[in-house]
């Protein structure tokens, strides 16, 4: 089982400068890939996602990729010719004006800085096998945090279906006993409103027998029993586990709403109350599951 939060980072260096690969990921239903990196490297897009979707099928991943320089690769000069050029016209500008031009060194540097040369980033091909070994080790890491907070779901959720049992087994246990208790609530009513009629009966036989068809929770006991086996099987597969798992969980509540209404029973009642909120509570669990 694998979460689908998670996060990984590698770091390589590429010429004189640092390549950092960031790989992050929340919940989605679907594979929502995001990747942000320098605009020249855009043709190596398609091997970036392949690399992802053969880690993970599900979730908003977002994949950062920067090349920062070094001190020596941050020294980076500014083009004088081109800051010269700039202050000219201003001059010229001030001078058409009648307006005396003092330039400040305020000015001087808000030029430079925007005039600064960039260094060249390396061309995508020359990039590449840096770029997609350092996603690689990203990656690595990405998966390894994933898996292990799958664990941890994983242990959550086996805990919870065993709560899940364990209520449906009071359930099964219950249920054989309600309609014996009807009938002994029939016969005091009839007692109490002084109507004499015998407990063999053929009409408080037929009430009787129509009421314990009406509370019979048998076959949704049983489906539920089902539901449960595949759910746990499914919990320890390899493979997507979330989307089937929220179908199997739909079916175990439609069979607790059944069971409830059915039931007929203040102790069945109680359990299915439990039942309800535990499955409420693996659903959450279950949309951080890819």
């Amino acid at each position: 089982m694998k979460s689908m939060t998670g996060y990984g980072r590698a770091t390589a260096a590429l010429g004189s400068r640092t390549l950092t690969v960031q790989v992050s990921s929340v919940n989605r239903k679907t594979l929502d890939l995001c990747i942000s990196m320098p605009e020249e490297w855009d043709p190596l897009e398609p091997a970036i996602g392949e690399a992802v979707r053969a880690v993970a099928s599900r979730g908003k991943i977002n994949v950062r990729i920067e090349l920062t320089g070094t001190e020596a690769a941050r020294e980076c000069v500014w083009s004088e010719e081109a800051v010269a050029a700039s202050l000219d016209k201003l001059a010229e500008f001030s001078a058409r004006r009648g307006v005396a031009f003092a330039p400040t060194s305020e000015l001087i540097w808000s030029i430079a800085n925007s005039q600064r040369k960039q260094p060249e980033l390396p061309s995508a091909e020359e990039a590449q096998p840096v770029l997609l070994q350092t996603l690689k080790d990203a990656l690595k890491a990405f998966a390894e945090m994933r898996a292990r907070e799958g664990a941890t779901l994983l242990a959550d959720l086996s805990g919870r279906t065993a709560l899940l049992r364990g209520h449906m087994d009071g359930i099964a246990e219950r249920a054989p006993l309600v309609p014996p208790a009807y009938r002994e609530t029939l016969n005091k009513r009839l007692r109490e409103a002084g109507l004499e009629i015998a407990l063999d009966d053929e009409r408080v036989l037929k009430e009787i027998a129509l009421f314990a068809d009406r509370c019979d929770i048998t076959e949704e006991i049983t489906r539920f029993r089902s539901h449960l086996e595949q759910f746990d099987a499914l919990l320890r597969s390899d493979g997507e586990i979330g989307r089937k798992a929220e179908f199997i969980l739909q079916e175990l509540g439609r069979e607790t709403n059944t069971t409830g209404a059915k039931g007929n029973d203040i102790t069945i009642s109680r359990h299915v109350i439990e039942l309800k909120n535990e499955l409420e509570r693996i659903r959450e669990q279950i949309a951080n599951v890819e």
